[in-house]
């Protein structure tokens, strides 16, 4: 199925969760927020979270420095 994060187009497996997603994009656990269609995913429901075909997904990550 392709959904679209962060505005590319990306294919993923059927029944996609959020936390393949963020396993995929080779992300940290820590510092990192996903929105699914405008409504933001705490990181305890990553796992439960499937991601449907046509999903807009946006993820953010934390930066430091000034």
């Amino acid at each position: 199925m392709i959904v679209t994060v962060n505005g590319e187009d990306r294919t993923l497996a059927d029944g996609a969760t959020v936390r393949a997603l963020v396993t995929e994009l080779d992300l940290p656990e820590e510092g990192v927020a996903v929105a699914v269609d405008g409504v933001v995913v705490p990181s305890s429901g990553w796992d439960e979270a499937a991601l449907g075909a046509g999903a807009e997904v946006d993820v953010l990550t934390a930066v430091q420095g000034g």
